[in-house]
């Protein structure tokens, strides 16, 4: 095959992708959300007392799952005094809108004024309980110690803390567990004939 042949070769070929261009990728299929947010922002109050606050960079809302799938999520706890007793970060997230719990996932991170901090990959808040949980293991670090376990519940407070599997590390003096409390010294046993 002479240069010129080859040459010709090459023009045909380019002139043959010309007339039939490059076939368009596959439009990516519709995001059914009913609705797409930007930044979307909710206060959820029980009895008119701010409990929480969610916000998300993004939200996909679908009505008739009542559900809104999100991403970057941050949610803040209060008490009824309106004092601020966790914060809570993840990557992606769902907020059902009938009962107001969520289920946050991927890179999870629990925060307290106090210096705690929880990490997992899954963490549930069901509003009815008013209760935080994770099904999978966590880690966690604070001013008092540091530990880890299987598996948790807890108020969003992170004050009464019930682990499966729980090990640790706790800094100072330590703590007593149920039944080590120093009790008060028993009443010696009277002697027979000692005045009543």
């Amino acid at each position: 095959m002479t240069r010129g042949h080859l040459l010709l070769g090459v023009v045909v070929l380019l002139g043959a992708c010309a007339k039939r261009g490059i076939p368009p990728r596959q439009a990516a299929v519709s995001d059914s959300a009913d609705q797409v947010m930007g930044g979307m922002e909710t206060i959820i109050t029980d009895k008119d007392v701010r409990v929480l606050e969610l916000h998300a960079d993004t939200a996909r809302v679908y009505q008739n799952r009542q559900i809104a799938d999100l991403e970057h999520v941050t949610v803040t706890f209060y008490d009824k005094g309106g004092q601020v007793t966790s914060t809570v970060t993840s990557r992606r997230g769902s907020y059902a809108i009938r009962d107001k719990s969520l289920d946050l996932r991927d890179s999870v991170v629990a925060t307290t004024p106090s210096g705690k901090v929880l990490r997992t990959e899954h963490l549930v808040y069901d509003r009815i309980a008013n209760q935080v949980r994770s099904d999978v293991p966590f880690t966690f670090t604070g001013p008092d110690g540091n530990g880890a376990g299987a598996s948790f519940e807890s108020d969003p407070d992170f004050r009464n803390v019930i682990t499966l599997r729980p090990t640790g590390r706790q800094k100072g003096k330590g703590f007593l567990l149920p039944g080590q409390e120093k009790s008060p010294a028993p009443a010696s046993p009277r002697k027979s004939g000692a005045p009543k």
